[in-house]
């Protein structure tokens, strides 16, 4: 399905509020960079050294723009590769899900929607059928990646999660796997979500040592 862009009513104001890169200019670059292999590790002799080495490759993903658009700091969720606050304003609300009357879903279905009308400043509106935001415990904005380390291993901030299920909700999770199938003019995250599971297991293993600082 497209949806051609209409200027006014519901329909326009949906479509600014789906835009990850609203008035952005030019279309996002296709992402080359890719994850090297857990097994590619493998030859760090120092387990410590190598589970170190393995969430600093993971933090590619973690704290791609993709993913910290989602991990906001504030009510307020981010957009774009800028990170700049989602226009027009919305907050938070109940579950992540949105205030009544603005909530993720009056604008994000549950897939990925093509929009045609809009030239090179916006091509789709991002969906999936469980969008919202990430509690504020796990707010990732702002935080270096040692820090994000450490509340991922903190059952207080983390959902009260166990390391194996964050490997599974890394490894599994559908709305964490929209960041490498964004829709037509996003950058997705680097790898795949295979391989980036692969590694969060691979650091789990080895004793989920986390970056100083």
């Amino acid at each position: 399905m497209k949806i051609k862009l209409l200027f006014s009513g519901v329909a326009a104001h949906c479509l600014i509020v789906g835009a990850g890169i609203l008035l952005a200019p030019a279309v996002v670059a296709q992402n080359t960079n890719s994850l090297r292999s857990a097994e590619s590790f493998q030859s760090i002799a120092d387990e410590r050294a190598r589970s170190l080495a393995l969430f600093e490759e993971a933090g590619k993903v973690i704290q791609h723009p993709r993913c910290v658009n989602c991990h906001p700091a504030t009510e307020r969720p981010l957009q774009g590769m800028s990170m700049h606050p989602h226009q027009p304003p919305v907050f938070r609300g109940d579950g992540g899900m949105g205030l009544v009357g603005m909530q993720c879903n009056t604008c994000h279905s549950e897939q990925n929607t093509p929009v045609v009308g809009q030239a090179d400043t916006l091509k789709s509106i991002p969906g999936n059928p469980a969008w919202h935001l990430a509690p504020i415990e796990m707010a990732w904005e702002g935080k270096t990646l040692g820090q994000i380390c450490v509340q991922l291993k903190d059952p207080k901030r983390n959902g009260d999660k166990t390391m194996d299920e964050i490997v599974e909700h890394m490894a599994k999770d559908d709305l964490v796997g929209w960041g490498w199938q964004p829709g037509d003019g996003r950058e997705p995250v680097p790898g795949t979500q295979e391989e980036f599971g692969k590694i969060i297991r691979a650091w789990v293993d080895t004793g989920a040592v986390c970056p100083s600082g």
